[in-house]
């Protein structure tokens, strides 16, 4: 549908040319996405990501309450470092694994987990698609998400899981002889080839480290998951094919076609008439802009998806920029951030984390019903999105 939409803009919008489409395309943002897909397919190969699952499990000993916030943190930590659809594909699985040894539902723990996905996610430049997009639009650095987004969502989250373990404390109460046997389990044997890990563990903990500085030495963060997605392709055992074939081109071209459609909407003017619309609703009352763009992120990108919704509010908010004279503020950038990653609870098809959770779900015989999620989409959204307001309004306001 994106392509679609793509290919009807380039033919039937007169003054929008293939070469504007062209420019139109964030290719820094592809870049990005692509190195990080080829960088998690080559180290999940070790198993190092199964381990980490299966130790957190093991330090709550069976309770029900530090399994819910190991997972949580454990999501949250890869999410903000890996990119949230990546954790979500990498964890769930290995979610089934613990709850079959501990003989509870599974459920309530992936919903913890594409929970935390989608808070956490946007405690960085790279834990969620909306942020990419973000930082490569407003030129904000890995450092910037850190000082600014990471402290909402780490918070918030802290809520929100203390919620969810008492909404599903009845559904992962574990039995004694169940605790023993996850405590007998050897966390070891998931890593596979103990070789590889060598290998490529260094390089993502190396790219990582790259974010860090790329503002100091002046390289952008895509050239840093590239280079390292190069590196490691250098010195894995895997064939290069079969790395290219794991990145997710449907993923890759569903981005293309979005940024083709709104670069149309910034040619013919649509966007300018938006920010006007919002500029002239909020009176140029900056509190106002900021508490409308993190509420119609959330709620608007839960409906149609936070990705599109990203694209389309990114030229909007700079537009308000320009016109409210505040060019150079990044408040606007990080209420943006936080009502399109926190929407993302919303539905089920409010982020790609939570799609990819529906398809293993239903793979594994477990599925999840739309009202079922929405259940405990809504209140979480509702609530994450008021504390993120309050977050915006006492730092920003």
């Amino acid at each position: 549908m994106a392509l679609l939409g793509a290919a009807v803009v380039v033919l039937f919008v007169g003054e929008y040319s293939e070469e504007l489409a062209i420019e139109s395309v964030e290719f820094a943002t592809l870049g990005l996405l692509a190195g990080m897909m080829i960088l998690v397919y080559l180290t999940s190969q070790s198993g190092i990501y199964d381990f980490i699952a299966v130790r957190a499990g093991q330090i709550s000993r069976g309770n029900p309450f530090v399994l819910v916030v190991m997972m949580a943190a454990t999501v949250t930590v890869l999410a903000g470092f890996l990119d949230n659809l990546t954790t979500i594909l990498l964890i769930v699985r290995i979610t089934f694994l613990l709850a079959d040894t501990r003989d509870i539902d599974p459920i309530p723990l992936i919903l913890v987990e594409v929970v935390s996905a989608n808070i956490g996610g946007a405690a960085t430049l790279i834990g969620d698609p909306p942020n990419i997009m973000i930082g490569n639009a407003a030129g904000l650095s890995f450092n910037d998400f850190l000082l600014n987004t990471a402290p909402a969502a780490v918070s918030i989250l802290a809520v929100i899981t203390v919620a969810l373990y008492f909404a599903f404390r009845k559904r992962i109460q574990v039995a004694e002889e169940n605790k023993r046997y996850v405590m007998e389990l050897d966390a070891r044997a998931s890593i596979r080839d103990m070789d590889e890990l060598k290998r490529t563990l260094p390089v993502l903990l190396g790219t990582i480290a790259f974010f860090f500085l790329h503002q100091y030495i002046h390289v952008e963060p895509a050239t840093i998951a590239l280079s390292g997605a190069a590196v490691c392709l250098a010195v894995t055992r895997v064939p290069i094919e079969e790395a290219l074939e794991k990145i997710e081109w449907t993923t890759m071209f569903f981005f293309i076609g979005l940024f083709v459609m709104v670069g149309a909407l910034e040619v013919t003017g649509a966007i300018d008439h938006v920010a006007d619309a919002i500029t002239d609703l909020t009176n140029g009352n900056r509190n106002a802009e900021l508490v409308g763009i993190v509420w119609t992120a959330s709620v608007i990108g839960g409906i149609v998806d936070n990705i599109p919704l990203t694209a389309a509010m990114i030229p909007v908010v700079e537009q308000i920029q320009t016109t409210g004279g505040h060019s150079g503020d990044s408040a606007h950038w990080w209420a943006l951030s936080l009502g399109a990653c926190f929407g993302g609870n919303l539905t089920l098809i409010s982020a790609a984390a939570n799609v990819a959770a529906l398809g293993l779900a239903e793979r594994a015989g477990r599925p999840i019903g739309f009202w079922p999620f929405l259940k405990i989409g809504l209140p979480v959204t509702l609530a994450s999105t008021a504390l993120a307001t309050a977050y915006v309004l006492l730092r920003y306001g």
